[in-house]
């Protein structure tokens, strides 16, 4: 270690870690010092004591109360991932007192089957790892990723993510390509039909995620693409057992699904997707983790491992279809 970080380790606390997210969040050092339990001088002294140990200026005064500085948001924000680090161990401490080997925090999408498949490719080859499980959209995955809240997120290299700042950040992997599927109960009378179009489907009752979803807009460019107006669907979730459920309860409908979600349903029975043309790509699916110096953990290696296993798996079936 440098001169200067040895300083840095004598001089800075984990209270010091604390104020700074306070104060960024609260915006003034009374709602910090609340927050806290400390006075404002105590308060005051203690940023003071922060601001020498990282050699610069952290937040300005404002008639408003404190603003961050450049260097004070970067301070905040690896504070905020030192905290998230301490508490995940902590958490891990008290699995591997109850018997867990390792623990695992992987965010996700909702609609997967190459998760479950990998989990249990973990657990086979380490039988005492405990897995926990945190769904959401891929940017705010990310995000906590790179807050320390998580130690991997599985989920697609979106246009938004491609334009971030932080992308930088991440260390990432592609292992799946995706795209925009048809998803029909099996008693649904276009299952006969060998080959379709999208022109084919314009006057079906469609079930679909949000607008603001990826799979929604490519949906609606399948049918733009061709000259036509997007239907309009008659139910609209984001769950996918929601989607699920209501397509075997009305075989009438149609879903607009990613390969991942068609795969899941397809194993669960009673439905199947539709060959339908041309194909809509989606963004590829990863695996995304943080960029450091420092070796990932044991665990996160091997689901890496057995995520990569499941992605090949899954593209040669992919290519045989």
């Amino acid at each position: 270690m440098t001169t200067g970080f040895d300083f840095l380790v004598r001089r800075l606390r984990l209270r010091h870690l604390e104020l700074l997210p306070a104060l960024a969040e609260t915006g003034t050092l009374r709602a910090a010092a609340g927050r806290l339990h400390l006075s404002q001088p105590a308060l005051s002294k203690m940023l003071r004591e922060a601001e020498e140990a990282l050699g610069a200026r952290l937040f300005e005064r404002t008639r408003q109360g404190v603003q961050a500085t450049a260097a004070g948001l970067a301070a905040v924000h690896r504070s905020r991932v030192v905290l998230s680090e301490l508490a995940h161990a902590h958490r891990e401490a008290g699995a591997l007192r109850s018997g867990a080997s390792a623990v695992l925090r992987v965010g996700t999408f909702s609609v997967t089957a190459a998760v479950p498949a990998a989990v249990v490719r973990l657990r086979q080859a380490m039988p005492g790892a405990a897995v926990h499980l945190h769904e959401g959209r891929v940017r705010e995955l990310a995000q906590r990723l790179l807050e320390g809240e998580l130690d991997c997120v599985f989920g697609a290299l979106t246009p938004e993510l491609l334009a971030s700042d932080w992308l930088a950040s991440l260390q990432h992997e592609l292992l799946l390509p995706d795209r925009l599927c048809v998803l029909a109960a099996e008693s649904n009378p276009l299952q006969r039909r060998r080959r379709l179009r999208w022109t084919d489907l314009r006057t079906a009752a469609w079930a679909a995620p949000p607008r603001d979803t990826l799979v929604r807009q490519a949906f609606m460019a399948a049918f733009l693409n061709e000259g036509l107006d997007p239907p309009e669907p008659v139910i609209e979730a984001m769950s996918s057992v929601t989607l699920g459920a209501v397509l075997r309860l009305d075989p009438a409908l149609l879903c607009a699904a990613r390969q991942e979600h068609v795969r899941e349903e397809v194993a669960r029975g009673g439905v199947r997707a539709l060959p339908v043309g041309p194909v809509v790509e989606l963004p590829p699916l990863g695996l995304f983790t943080r960029r450091s110096a420092v070796a990932q953990t044991p665990v996160v290696q091997a689901f890496a491992r057995a995520i990569r296993e499941v992605g090949q798996a899954g593209g040669r079936a992919g290519r045989g279809a």
